[in-house]
């Protein structure tokens, strides 16, 4: 199935049924008079949140999405028919933006989360609802009113609970297949990995979701290579994982590199918690790890975990420093909910 994470989509809600200018006319029935129905409300749109998908793909095929308008009202007092509701499908992680771009109008992150995007139009009165004492035989009846048209874009940020960065060819795939049950494409050339994946990953009898991303490179965020526009994958994750290729020659500028790109595309990306990966140790000496390995730290300021994707060596060390900081942030979120929670005596 092809990748798609953003779609621009026009909706619109049906519009209300007219209202029925009608008087009963029957032989034998002595009292007659206005018996005009109402008519129906129009569908509404809704968007929800449903299992199975992970991709946008479905709305490349399709943009245009209008609900059924009312049906008009009829004599004998009949109301019209309602018009039907249609509904948007998206996977979990999707935002709905208005047609700027930026204003967010929902975001659904819950299996079974539903919302309206678009209410239907009342439906006109018939004439039957303005009889009145001192009008015995109104001939009006209201027209329905009409639905609500609206430009929007559907983006999708996969959920993971972890996510990998670095630089084309630094072993991200290769981790993310020795560690999780994913089989994302793996080569000896860079930008193998066009779209994100995921994978679920086991550790101490626990498990998360880790996401791997296109390969970033100096300048993506000027629109280089790839550019930064799959970066918003890893926007809801709790930790980083930033692989850097350690046979490359200069690891500390490989490592500056993805921080800035990070920070140029976002301060709250980049202020995320991180875990650094000397990757591809099986094809270095004790000596060029030694050295390496003090470049990297100088440049990071924190602790860099030594390991090799292809052989597994040193993925375990790795897999428990990110539970480490998923769970703390698990915490952090479970206390911000408790604060935010209303007081109950």
């Amino acid at each position: 199935m092809k990748f798609l994470d953003l779609a621009k989509v026009t909706i619109r809600s049906g519009s209300g049924g007219g209202g029925c200018v009608s008087f009963r006319r029957e032989k034998f029935i002595e009292y007659g008079g206005p018996d005009g129905g109402d008519g129906g409300t129009g569908g509404d749109v809704w968007v929800e949140c449903v299992p199975a998908l992970n991709t946008l793909i479905d709305f490349r095929y399709q943009q245009h999405f209008f609900a059924e308008n009312g049906r008009p009202g009829m004599g004998k007092q009949r109301t019209g028919k309602d018009g039907d509701d249609i509904i948007l499908k998206v996977p979990a992680g999707t935002e709905i933006l208005e047609e700027d771009g930026e204003t967010v109008v929902a975001d659904l992150t819950t299996i079974g989360q539903r919302i309206m995007l678009a209410k239907g139009g009342n439906g006109g009165w018939g004439n039957l609802r303005f009889k009145s004492s001192t009008n015995q035989s109104p001939r009006k009846g209201n027209p329905g009113q009409d639905g609500v048209e609206r430009i929007l874009w559907l983006r999708l940020k996969l959920i993971a609970d972890a996510g990998l960065a670095g630089l084309p060819n630094a072993g991200k795939s290769t981790f993310l297949a020795a560690t999780s049950n994913a089989r994302p494409k793996i080569a000896d050339y860079p930008f193998t990995t066009l779209h994100p994946n995921l994978g679920v990953v086991g550790i101490d009898q626990r498990e998360f979701v880790l996401a791997d991303i296109p390969g970033l490179i100096e300048g993506a965020s000027e629109g280089r290579g790839l550019g930064d526009q799959f970066l918003g994958h890893i926007e809801r994750c709790a930790v980083l994982l930033q692989l850097v290729d350690g046979t490359a020659e200069d690891v500390a500028e490989d490592f500056r590199i993805i921080d800035h790109e990070l920070k140029n595309y976002s301060e709250i990306v980049h202020q995320k918690a991180r875990v650094v990966g000397l990757n591809k140790s099986d094809a270095l000496t004790d000596e060029e790890i030694a050295e390496k390995r003090a470049a990297l730290e100088v440049a990071s300021g924190g602790r860099v975990y030594v390991l090799s994707a292809a052989t597994g060596k040193g993925t375990t060390e790795v897999l428990r420093a990110l539970w480490t900081e998923i769970t703390a942030q698990r915490a952090e979120a479970a206390r911000e909910d408790e604060d935010d929670a209303p007081w109950q005596p």
